[in-house]
């Protein structure tokens, strides 16, 4: 379900963050399904409960889940999340492009960079 790769230098609650929003952008995690509890994540991941704790409110910060005391937290039913986290994205592709520009890079080495990158994946 979630993969932490321990060798990276993001945080473990952003790869945590990360991994849940893929799955809930992906589909495999619906609206209103209940996600493992922060003991029952820290159990299977074997990261500490705080750390889970961590990403699971920066999610419900962003609006991707809620928590709903004593029963636990869930997938928020919202139909506006894909282009919510487009825009997000869009946000931080538009800082980023800024930032190549200026670099000084003209907009045909951005669009080939771009490219390169998008033939990669």
């Amino acid at each position: 379900m979630i993969n932490i790769d321990y060798n990276s230098n993001r945080a473990i609650y952003e790869q945590i963050y990360d991994e849940i929003l893929r799955l809930i952008l992906s589909k495999a995690l619906k609206p209103d399904d209940r996600l493992p509890s922060v003991r029952e994540l820290a159990s299977l991941t074997k990261i500490n409960p705080n750390t889970i704790q961590k990403a699971y409110k920066s999610l419900e910060n962003d609006n991707y889940i809620c928590t709903v005391k004593g029963k636990g937290n869930f997938v928020k039913n919202n139909d506006g999340l894909i282009n919510a986290h487009i825009s997000k994205q869009s946000e931080s592709l538009k800082e980023i492009l800024k930032s190549l520009k200026e670099l000084s890079l003209s907009r045909n080495d951005i669009i080939g960079l771009v490219n390169e990158i998008l033939n990669s994946l």
